[in-house]
């Protein structure tokens, strides 16, 4: 399950930083002076993180000869941070508000994981600053309001490397992670065939220790995932200079799957990072949900019914659905019964289309919708281009679908 259809709040992060860029104190030449100060105490703390130097990220944290708490606390940022296979990191100062020899500087956070991000990751910060001996220190390193945290701020990072994955936990077992991996590199080949070459065909799976670590990933309620087992991170539309998807694991909720559930999430949330690029705000949920789905239950074996038991037993109430889902109904914080047959709807809809008309067909599809930029008559324009069909040939098709394999 993704969210999408809105900016990610990495993204959101860096906007308000921009906007606010220009409400740092003063403005004038002392100011500006601090700025480019902390700029220079910053690009030493990033080139201590690339460099693998703990020394000299603790030294930019306090004095050595005052706040052994604060030094104590850097030395632990730094060894959590330590498993995550760094490309780049970098900090640029955005803003600075300045009270004396103390300060907080607004500031963005650029990295990128080696060999998985072609773009780097972008996330707003809050860092307190002092100035001791006369040069500034970092005191804290936050996120900035309505940004979300960092894996490695939940505790150390183990990473795990698969064959087309790489997976990022926290006070997870080293097994755990590893069959976090297995799954994934079986999900990146059955997406794949699904879908074909052009996506990166690898993956990165965070795993954080809880629930409540999966919604400080997110920037999110924990209340709004609770039973979600998976989401997937990213921006729609996403290009190729865009930062590579997240899957970031609800512990809680997959834990109590069985292996082939755990599969099909998998999958299905690969199946996401695969399609980014052609995901636009004129695809509807059903559609992107309904495909992942429908690659997550591609070659199982499993019968409508086994797969859509919530809309089978509205069928079998005699209350097939009028309309196919609406964005709506996959809200993560409403019923769980309705946000079910919201998706075995739209894995149903994709069901038919591959039935129908062929999965080449459903992969043309897909990506004709994804191709325009707002949704009024992007669903329409589909079907009639790629399927020869209308909007209401379509759904009474799939209602008589539904009723026929479910019924």
């Amino acid at each position: 399950m993704a969210g999408r259809g809105r900016a990610p709040r990495w993204v959101v992060g860096v906007l308000l930083a921009a906007l606010t860029a220009s409400a740092g104190c003063g403005g004038g030449s002392g100011t500006d002076s601090a700025s480019g100060d902390v700029q220079r105490v910053l690009d030493t703390r990033a080139a201590a993180v690339r460099d693998g130097s703990e020394r000299e990220f603790v030294a930019t944290q306090a004095p050595a000869t005052l706040a052994a708490g604060e030094r104590a606390a850097a030395r632990t940022e730094f060894r959590n941070l330590r498993g995550v296979p760094l490309a780049d990191w970098t900090y640029r100062v955005t803003g600075l508000h300045r009270s004396g020899d103390r300060a907080t500087a607004d500031a963005e956070l650029r990295y990128r994981i080696e060999g998985y991000d072609r773009a780097p990751i972008v996330t707003a910060r809050t860092l307190s600053m002092a100035r001791a001996d006369g040069r500034w220190y970092v005191t804290a390193d936050r996120p900035a309001k309505d940004s979300s945290q960092q894996l490695w701020e939940q505790g150390a990072v183990q990473a795990v490397r698969g064959e087309h994955s790489l997976v990022l936990g926290v006070g997870r077992p080293r097994d755990a992670l590893r069959h976090y991996a297995e799954l994934a590199d079986r999900a990146v080949p059955a997406v794949r065939e699904a879908w074909g070459e052009e996506w990166s065909r690898r993956v990165v799976v965070l795993v954080p220790k809880s629930l409540d670590g999966m919604a400080g990933l997110l920037g999110a309620p924990a209340s709004g995932y609770r039973g979600i087992a998976a989401v997937t991170t990213g921006e729609a539309g996403g290009s190729a200079k865009a930062p590579a998807d997240r899957i970031i694991v609800n512990p809680d909720a997959y834990g109590v799957l069985g292996a082939f559930g755990r599969q099909v999430v998998l999958t299905h949330e690969t199946t996401h990072v695969a399609t980014r690029a052609s995901t636009s705000a004129a695809t509807p949920l059903w559609l992107s949900e309904g495909y992942a789905d429908w690659v997550g239950y591609r070659g199982t074996g499993r019968t409508a019914p086994q797969a859509a038991p919530e809309l089978a037993r509205a069928v079998a109430e005699g209350r097939v659905p009028d309309a196919l889902p609406g964005d709506e109904d996959f809200g993560f914080g409403g019923d769980a019964g309705s946000l079910a047959r919201a998706y075995e709807g739209g894995w149903l809809a994709c069901r038919m289309i591959a039935e129908r008309w062929g999965e080449v067909r459903l992969g043309e599809f897909y990506r004709a919708v994804g191709e325009r930029e707002k949704r009024a008559g992007a669903v329409e324009a589909g079907l009639e281009e790629v399927l020869g069909t209308s909007l209401e040939e379509f759904t009474g098709l799939w209602r008589a679908y539904v009723r026929d394999r479910l019924g």
